[in-house]
């Protein structure tokens, strides 16, 4: 390998730790050139970090790397055309995993390989995976690849690894695929940032964060739009102004009402709501009753916050089912219509612990504390 490339020596404090971090310029660069590279969350000393790589130049070579010194589960990152187009299902009908990383049934290529493990049929399998001119009949399930289907709108809709990877290879004029690998250490244990740094000056390879990515695409692409603003009269908070953002990757319609100048220094109370039917209108399901007009009356009280109501047009309307906050709360169409609305430092209205979200930073947003909405009772 090429000359291993040397940072200042880390300290303690985490942002000690950002001259280890490469501009998502070079990033991209790497991988038009075809070269791996790791991606963490942010520059938080406990991040763990993903050994990464355009589709297309996974040869058996690099999956080797991944198998011998990343150690984790190497996965192919794939949008959601492609995943259809292989015909793939999801893993698991109902994803309850702790990130609902979009797992499908696992994939062998189904000629060209021998037990399918081996880093050339692995290669193999991926190269199929991603050719244009093959399909559902080139692929045979299960298999020792497993492909993971990333969101429509990439890191601006889930900050995850699967959606980055996607996301890097399109921006470097590559097929919109990556080949991904958790990094463990020797130990089983797995590889916070400081481990990463040691790993990455030993490999020289370039460390980028999905925070810096999001931040690049927010400056470039903006999947939400204003559509329709008009001053309504609520039974819960009286007068509000309500904006509707349409969702440009899937149509989708979100709505915002607010009260008073969102666009001041001071913290603003906000509500970010996954609408769920079933629970907010007939009041079914298990969440509390009345969750969102008690934090409508909370900022009303107030007298200047944001209430938004996420929908998730995914949603079945099935007894049981359930709208995923985290996916709608934590990831980027939430984050895009805040920054739209002007707003910097919230105070979220939420009986929930203060969240950590991944990317926040990038819109210009932060978390000062949270409200509880009991106090709207």
């Amino acid at each position: 390998m090429a000359e291993i490339r040397t940072f200042e020596k880390p300290g303690p404090v985490e942002t000690d730790w950002a001259d280890a971090i490469s501009p998502i310029e070079e990033i991209i660069e790497e991988a038009r050139n075809g070269r791996m590279f790791i991606l963490v969350d942010h520059e938080d000393r406990e991040n763990e970090g993903d050994l990464v790589i355009p589709a297309q130049m996974a040869t058996p070579e690099a999956i080797n790397f991944m198998a011998t010194n990343g150690r984790g589960l190497i996965c192919l990152s794939l949008t959601g055309e492609r995943i259809d187009a292989l015909g793939l299902p999801l893993m698991a009908s109902q994803n309850a995993s702790r990130h609902e990383t979009a797992f499908t049934v696992s994939i062998e290529a189904r000629e060209g390989v021998t037990t399918g493990i081996s880093a050339h049929d692995r290669a193999r399998t991926v190269a199929v995976a991603t050719d244009p001119t093959k399909g559902a009949a080139d692929i045979a399930t299960p298999g020792h690849v497993f492909p993971l289907r990333a969101k429509d709108g990439g890191v601006l809709v889930r900050a995850g690894h699967t959606e980055a990877a996607v996301d890097i290879a399109r921006l470097a004029g590559l097929n919109p695929a990556g080949v991904i690998c958790e990094i463990m250490n020797e130990d089983g244990t797995m590889a916070r940032l400081p481990d990463l740094v040691a790993f990455a000056q030993k490999h020289n390879l370039k460390i980028g964060t999905i925070s810096d990515l999001i931040a690049y695409r927010h400056r470039h692409d903006n999947l939400v739009r204003e559509s329709a603003v008009q001053q309504v009269t609520s039974a819960y908070g009286g007068d509000w102004m309500m904006r509707v953002f349409t969702d440009e990757t899937q149509g989708a319609e979100h709505i915002v009402l607010s009260k008073g100048d969102l666009t001041t220094d001071e913290p603003v109370l906000v509500r970010m709501h996954a609408l769920n039917p079933l629970e907010d209108a007939l009041g079914l399901g298990p969440a509390p009753a009345g969750e969102l007009p008690r934090a409508m009356q909370v900022i009303a009280d107030e007298g200047r916050g944001a209430v938004v109501l996420l929908r998730d047009p995914s949603m079945k309307l099935a007894a049981g089912g359930r709208v995923s906050p985290q996916i709608l709360r934590q990831y980027g169409l939430g984050a895009q219509i805040l920054s739209a609305l002007g707003i910097h430092r919230m105070i979220l209205v939420t009986d929930s612990p203060k969240p950590k979200v991944v990317g926040l930073e990038a819109y210009g947003l932060s978390i000062e504390g949270t409200c509880p909405i009991t106090r709207g009772e």
